[in-house]
């Protein structure tokens, strides 16, 4: 069994920076993540570009040098790699915590797929981009249904189904409508969402406005078939002919893990967990969340440039409190 200060779950930017944090204070760390290093950032689409400036992405005092003014996904992969590597960071990547149980004596034993860890603190940083907001309809399961866009080029010269009015939803219907595909965006309010990136706005918008991508707002897929996909609005119900359908519905942190913890969560729908905003501390003494976990189901609400701040917060408490003992 192995034993550590401190137990970090996620090695995206966030997580990285709690580790950076843990060696600045001299505790004996380890970061675990179920998946490759920024495992959500490696899944975000290949061309997305951030709607923050590269100097807000930076973790550990490091520069983020871009030749744009936004960084996009690849440079940013790059750049926390080169972070990682630089601090020799303590990470086991591909290893899944199956559970985390309390002991007695006020420490956590953490269990993974490959291993069981004795730690007196751990640090809950998965975001939330591995558990997508399902739409609950016939047909979902179908592998022509996909959650995660990546590369427009699969979808040329085919019948895409785009749902969702946010950012990741009118990348994939701008990008693969450029590949050649025929879009049909299925938006369940009256308008794009609130949060589309200013300068892709006017692109969609135009793109809607001239027919060369279909929208329908206030209005839901309600099932999905091999060769078509069924359309409800306020006014009607019908089938449109289909290959593909690239459901952009959000996602949601994994609740089911903080429940099991213990960790108290406010009612449905926010779902945010319980936590002392200054030290991101849980209702469990020990166990701290960092990141866009901290904000339940809204997840408009952390980011990378407004949640680094939170493994200086976790650290200095930590480090207050071994100081005291």
């Amino acid at each position: 069994m192995e034993e550590y200060d401190v137990l970090i779950v996620g090695a995206g930017p966030i997580g990285m920076a709690c580790g950076i944090e843990a060696q600045k204070a001299g505790l004996s760390y380890i970061i675990v993540d179920k998946g490759a290093l920024v495992n959500s950032l490696y899944n975000y689409p290949v061309f997305m570009t951030f709607f923050s400036t590269s100097q807000k992405l930076e973790i550990g005092g490091v520069p983020f040098v871009s030749i744009n003014p936004k960084p996009n996904r690849n440079e940013a992969i790059e750049y926390y790699r080169r972070v990682a590597e630089k601090f020799d960071l303590k990470i086991n990547l591909f290893e899944r915590v199956k559970d985390v149980l309390k002991t007695i004596d006020g420490r956590f034993d953490v269990i993974t797929a490959k291993r069981i860890y004795k730690v007196k603190n751990v640090v809950i940083s998965t975001g939330f981009y591995d558990v997508p907001n399902l739409m609950h309809v016939p047909g979902e399961e179908l592998p022509k249904v996909t959650h995660y866009y990546k590369d427009p080029h699969l979808y040329a010269f085919q019948n895409v189904v785009v749902t969702g009015a946010n950012n990741s939803g009118v990348d994939a219907a701008l990008e693969t409508y450029r590949k050649g595909a025929k879009v049909t965006m299925v938006i369940r309010g009256p308008e794009l969402g609130p949060h589309v990136k200013y300068w892709v706005r006017p692109d969609i918008e135009n793109r809607i406005k001239e027919g060369s991508i279909t929208a329908y707002f206030n209005a839901e897929v309600i099932a999905i078939k091999e060769d078509s996909v069924t359309i409800k609005t306020q006014d009607s119900t019908f089938s449109i002919p289909n290959n593909f359908v690239i459901a952009m519905t959000g996602y949601q942190p994994d609740f089911a893990m903080l429940k099991k913890l213990g960790v108290q969560l406010a009612e449905e729908p926010s779902d945010i967990p319980a936590y002392n905003p200054e030290t991101m501390e849980t209702n469990l003494s020990g166990l701290y969340l960092a990141g866009v976990v901290c904000g339940g189901m809204d997840t408009h609400k952390w980011f990378i440039e407004n949640s680094r701040v939170h493994a200086e917060q976790i650290f200095g408490h930590i480090t207050k409190l071994n100081y005291i003992i």
